[in-house]
């Protein structure tokens, strides 16, 4: 079983005879020593060689792909994702907070996805093989030690921009026994020979600041000259062997039944890890305290 570096120090303290209830305020304090650590970048980035650039403002900020991770693993408690190209958080929210809210960036070469189903698309059925998806998604993870998945339902029904070539949605989704439901908020930019993922996750409460700040991340991340999906060569380029639709429920591994992305970091998990740990060290004192 694979346990966040932090959770498994704890683990070992807890399980002593010795051992005390951990200090809440302690364990903020090392989750905040380890945002304080991280290599914040503001102004333009390159993401993958040229594919596509991020334009960070003022009130965001920049974590490359090894300190997104740090972020995502260590301090969020979820499983180790080494797809994800980086992220953006808010300037004035700490990673650390129970208030911040990320978006996370990754990358789907899969070819070029037509959209020519935009119009079509059936919501209902989609959310039903998302909800199957997940259930399977959610026996895997639960296999590895982390918590369960519920899709609970759409928190923004999908809709194409037929001009820009994105198309955004939004779930929500139950963790484990976690008091307030994650809002996974998803953004997919087309393009030439891929498509650009972002995923925009916080709690449900959040929904109305994530959409009130979707223009601005939109504006900051786009297809270079040469990657866009108008630079299209049907001579030439690979063609997705899925549409909007496939792409909604998870590109190629919804054909085997899969949910894809549903290992990414989402805020739910990490809005209980030092509850969690209070949790965890509450059972080893039960179970070990008579043996003191």
């Amino acid at each position: 079983m694979k346990l966040p570096a932090i959770l498994l120090v704890l683990l070992a303290l807890a399980a002593s005879p010795f051992a005390q209830e951990p200090d809440k305020a302690a364990l903020r304090e090392k989750a905040q020593k380890l945002a304080d650590g991280l290599n914040y970048q503001k102004g333009e980035i390159t993401l993958k060689g040229g594919l596509a650039k991020i334009r960070v403002p003022e009130e965001f900020r920049y974590l490359d792909s090894k300190d997104a991770n740090t972020v995502l693993s260590r301090l969020w408690g979820n499983p180790p994702n080494n797809d994800t190209l980086g992220l953006i958080v808010p300037a004035k929210i700490s990673v650390a907070s129970d208030e911040v809210w990320a978006v996370i960036i990754t990358y789907d070469e899969d070819g070029y996805v037509k959209d020519d189903e935009a119009a079509k698309m059936d919501y209902d059925k989609l959310i039903q093989q998302m909800r199957e998806g997940t259930s399977e998604a959610s026996k895997e993870r639960e296999k590895s030690g982390y918590s369960s998945i519920e899709l609970i339902g759409w928190a923004t029904p999908p809709r194409y921009d037929q001009g820009t070539h994105k198309m955004y949605w939004a779930k929500e989704l139950k963790f484990g026994g976690s008091r307030e439901n994650t809002l996974n908020y998803n953004i997919r930019m087309l393009g030439r020979r891929g498509v650009l993922v972002l995923n925009a996750v916080a709690g449900m409460s959040q929904l109305q600041e994530i959409e009130s700040a979707t223009p601005a991340v939109l504006a900051m991340v786009d297809f270079q000259e040469g990657h866009r999906y108008t630079d299209f060569n049907a001579s030439t380029d690979k063609v997705a062997t899925y549409g909007l639709a496939a792409l909604v429920v998870g590109g190629l591994a919804a054909k085997a039944g899969l949910f894809k992305g549903l290992l990414v970091a989402l805020l739910a998990a990490k809005k209980l890890v030092i509850v969690g740990f209070v949790a965890v060290a509450a059972w080893f004192k039960k179970v070990f305290g008579k043996k003191a």
